[in-house]
């Protein structure tokens, strides 16, 4: 059972928290915000590059004569397959890398995982000019590696993360995701205006291929092995999660408990929920502004950014507001879980029925942005929620709740592709209604069945574990009576 936190108890470190460089757990909030960034800029900027990929532009012919062509002659729904082509790689590794980051360090595959990424985004305008198929098997091994990414990190918070800390250091990481989506979306699109639709892959993926030379020397598998770490951080850092320095950190994952927990299911409907509406934004945001709110490719890549810009501030503001009613005994765990998390998808659903409904630039756009920037309260909410439930088990949980919220990245793009077929204001209300109906469905669920207690079925799973290594201990030790009169042998011996 984790060790409840004394407030009172300091990290001996002479700063406020905003000072992240004296404190070795958020030198690695801070790596980790930097690698999220590389995770969604990596990730989103083939939604702006499309766009130029397969607009009309203008060709002076050597006779003299102008016309059209486009790089690419790809219909709505061939666009849509290539945008979702990311996600079919990405499903078959969330179990995976929540499995394989407790037995080799989360560090270590988190850093893999966006590292192969990055090669991989620097290679994506040769298989884009290979051919449509080649384009796609690259996405998809894109996908495959990038699909370890959350499950590690919450392997990488079980260990440097103390409790009543838990969302500020989570939430700021997961910022980074944000920040890459602000930064990715408009600078693709002057990346392409300027320099070609291929600068977008050769800029983000060269960033992306630094930070993983600096991830990999910087940030260690936990405080034990970090050699930068104050004792005294460290010495905190251990007694808040409960643990002694040098102890076998061997975890039990109780599968029966965490496949027939109702809790967990409930995260899982809201995972997929809260993605439902975002990967239908991330992927399709660009073309809805210039499809339906007719703004020219540079200015969608600004505009598309606002409403990550928005939620990746108010994370900041949603992760220490949660930890701050935690702390201040005004909500339990589960208790603000649930107000954060199902008070962001009724503001979400409101809004982007709204938005829908009135189908003007400013006012949708305004709608889309506050739909978008509340949902930095639910990741203060689902998304901690794992190391709640479970703490030990907490890589595997995400491994589970992402596999099932990849779903929507397939399937989205998919359907919004086929719906929107004809570019008319209608088909893309129908693709707002949608997401509208699905963040619904994910509060209801977790109002219900959300909980942020640490489960009996991981309580006993541990504690199972620790008779047994206890047992195994006694087996190997020589019993007390053959070892004194061994000792009595020897002795006489002597004599």
């Amino acid at each position: 059972m984790e060790a409840k936190p004394d407030n009172k108890v300091s990290d001996g470190i002479d700063g406020p928290l905003w000072m992240f460089w004296k404190r070795r757990r958020y030198v690695v909030v801070f790596m980790a915000f930097l690698g999220f960034f590389n995770v969604y800029s990596l990730r989103v900027n083939l939604s702006v590059a499309i766009v130029a990929m397969t607009e009309n532009r203008t060709v002076h012919y050597e006779d003299g004569t102008v016309g059209y062509e486009q790089y690419f002659d790809w219909s709505s729904s061939l666009q849509g397959y290539v945008l979702s082509s990311f996600f079919y790689g990405y499903i078959c590794t969330p179990f995976l890398g929540g499995f394989i980051s407790n037995r080799f360090g989360g560090n270590y595959v988190f850093g893999v995982g966006i590292g192969v990424t990055a090669v991989l985004t620097l290679l994506t305008p040769l298989a884009a000019k290979a051919g449509v198929a080649v384009l796609f098997v690259v996405r998809i091994i894109e996908g495959i590696f990038e699909g370890v990414t959350f499950p590690c990190i919450h392997a990488v918070w079980s260990r440097w993360a103390p409790p009543n800390e838990r969302s500020r250091m989570a939430s700021i990481a997961f910022a980074g995701n944000y920040a890459g989506t602000v930064v990715a979306m408009p600078l693709s699109g002057v990346l392409a205006n300027a320099w070609g639709w291929e600068s977008v892959f050769y800029v983000f993926g060269a960033i992306g291929c630094v930070w993983f030379v600096a991830w990999m020397f910087i940030v260690k598998s936990s405080p034990e092995v970090d050699k930068w770490i104050t004792p005294r951080e460290k010495e905190f850092i251990l007694e808040s999660l409960g643990r002694t320095e040098g102890e076998l950190e061997k975890v039990r994952h109780p599968w029966k408990g965490i496949l027939t927990s109702v809790a967990v299911w409930a995260l899982v409907v809201s995972h997929f929920s809260e993605n439902w509406g975002f990967y239908t934004l991330l992927t399709q945001l660009p073309t809805f502004l210039k499809e339906a709110m007719h703004f020219e490719l540079e200015k969608t890549g600004f505009i598309s950014a606002v409403p990550y810009l928005v939620m990746g501030i108010l994370l900041f503001v949603s992760g220490i507001l949660a930890d701050w009613c935690q702390e201040k005994g005004y909500l339990t765990t589960t208790q603000v879980r649930r107000y954060f998390n199902c008070g962001a998808f009724l503001a979400q659903t409101v809004f982007m029925i709204i938005g829908a409904f009135i189908l003007e630039p400013g006012p949708t756009i305004t709608c889309i942005t506050i739909a978008v920037g509340f949902g930095a309260f639910a990741w203060s909410g689902f998304a901690v929620n794992h190391l709640d439930l479970s703490p030990k088990s907490a890589g595997v949980l995400m491994g589970i709740s992402n596999t099932f919220a990849t779903i929507p990245g397939i399937v989205s793009p998919i359907i919004t592709g086929y719906i929107t077929s004809n570019k008319s204001d209608d088909e893309w209300k129908t693709v707002f209604y949608i997401a509208a109906g699905i963040y619904l469905v994910g509060c209801v669920v977790y109002w219900f069945f959300a909980s942020g207690e640490l489960q009996p079925w991981s309580i006993e799973a541990q504690e199972r574990l620790a008779l047994e290594q206890q047992q195994t201990t006694e087996k190997q030790a020589p019993p007390i009576e053959k070892l004194a009169y061994s000792n009595k042998v020897n002795v006489e011996d002597e004599m």
